[in-house]
């Protein structure tokens, strides 16, 4: 039986050996999930009842791409309150973040078009482009955000066709590009003729200091496609997200949502909106930030004491990730098969995060989903074993804090 190609593409994306270093027993810093016991399980359950009873029968009819418009007209004003100029009509809901990422990636890119991430950049994103079969660029990342003067010579020398970003908190760095940065992607962009996706899972999971406009504030073109997600602020099983965009890409991401599943459910949509009349949605999203702010401490503080010299972390305002950068020559791949797998700890190694592949001394490390308990430990255990590994390595001496 022949597939069609893109399956290949797809199936090299490492995804499957990651997640699978995350059964039970492992501490795992791999995956980027929300802690379900934070859930508001009880709340969504009588919103999708009350949903359920109190609505007619078109709850479980076909209705439109767009998605549920009540929910809609909320969404654009919490992007408004975000500083984006939209409205209902303007807003379609996703299956997920993801969805929108995959619709923008099927608008925009024939085979061997130029798109670029950032590098390294979300590992999902890169499964989704892949079928595609663009031509990468990766820029790389400073302390502020994407490297704009690469980018600039990027965009000089190739075609591009559009920009992926995650600016706030950023998948796997945990950076937030800055105001300048902002402000220079877009005139880059409107330069050059580039369409840019903004994903924004995080915007809302700032733990310290004052929130950035969301690059498509900026856009005075119709060329960022924004994209948000319920599933980091309140649950991700519910498998809803939302874009918005100018009005010729918004036209065509309808078009292809209407191909792909003709829209998200119904039901869900208005259970949410219900969801989001009788409770507070940003009490809710405060409460749970202060959950995993505690636990990103947890994880900075177990780094500072027990991670051997030579090794440098980040250190996030907000969001699920921080990035573990090796001595050069490090392989982090071959470390996590053969060092932290059999001791019950994972992450995420660089290499993955890249399309080159290319990176391999640096690890995503995600705090979210790990007890204060677990990450002390799986911390420790990682660090241990680091150091063993850093004393094998010609010319790196052992020096654990203690």
């Amino acid at each position: 039986m022949k597939l069609a190609n893109r399956t290949k593409k797809t199936s090299n994306s490492g995804l499957d050996e990651i997640f699978a270093a995350s059964g039970p027993g492992v501490i795992s810093f791999a995956g980027g999930y929300p802690d379900q016991q934070l859930f508001p399980k009880q709340e969504l359950e009588k919103a999708f009842s009350s949903s359920f009873q109190s609505s007619n029968s078109n709850l479980l009819q076909y209705n439109s791409s767009l998605g549920y418009l009540p929910l809609r007209d909320k969404l654009a004003q919490r992007l408004q309150d975000d500083g984006i100029v939209v409205n209902a009509d303007s807003i379609m809901l996703t299956q997920g973040a993801q969805q929108g990422i995959d619709l923008a990636a099927r608008l925009l890119l024939d085979k061997g078009d130029g798109i670029v991430v950032e590098a390294p950049t979300y590992l999902g994103a890169l499964a989704a482009f892949d079928v595609y079969e663009p031509t990468y660029y990766e820029v790389s990342m400073d302390n502020d955000g994407m490297n704009i003067e690469a980018l600039r010579k990027v965009l000089m020398s190739h075609q591009v066709k559009m920009i992926y970003t995650v600016p706030d908190f950023q998948n796997p760095t945990g950076t937030v590009m800055s105001l300048e940065k902002r402000k220079a992607l877009i005139k880059l962009a409107n330069d050059y003729d580039v369409v840019i996706l903004e994903d924004g899972p995080y915007r809302n999971l700032r733990y310290k200091g004052e929130s950035l406009p969301p690059i498509k504030h900026f856009d005075t073109q119709g060329r960022v496609i924004f994209l948000g997600s319920f599933s980091k602020i309140l649950a991700p099983g519910l498998r809803l997200g939302w874009l918005t965009a100018g009005p010729e890409l918004f036209s065509g991401l309808v078009a292809l949502k209407g191909g792909s599943d003709v829209e998200s459910s119904n039901l869900t949509m208005a259970s949410v909106n219900v969801y989001l009349e009788e409770n507070d949605l940003d009490e809710y999203i405060a409460t749970v930030r202060s959950t995993y702010k505690r636990r990103k401490d947890v994880m900075i503080e177990s780094l500072q004491h027990f991670l051997p010299s030579g090794v440098s972390y980040t250190n996030p305002d907000g969001g699920f990730f921080l990035w573990l950068t090796m001595p050069a020559g490090f392989d982090s791949t071959e470390f996590l098969k053969n060092n932290l797998i059999p001791n019950k700890v994972s992450f995420v190694p660089s290499a993955n995060l890249m399309p080159s592949k290319k990176l391999k001394n640096a690890a995503r490390l995600s705090f979210s989903n790990v007890s204060e308990e677990d990450i002390r430990s799986g911390i420790q255990t990682m660090s241990q074993l680091l150091s063993a590994k850093l004393i094998s390595m010609k010319g790196i001496k052992k020096h654990v804090k203690q």
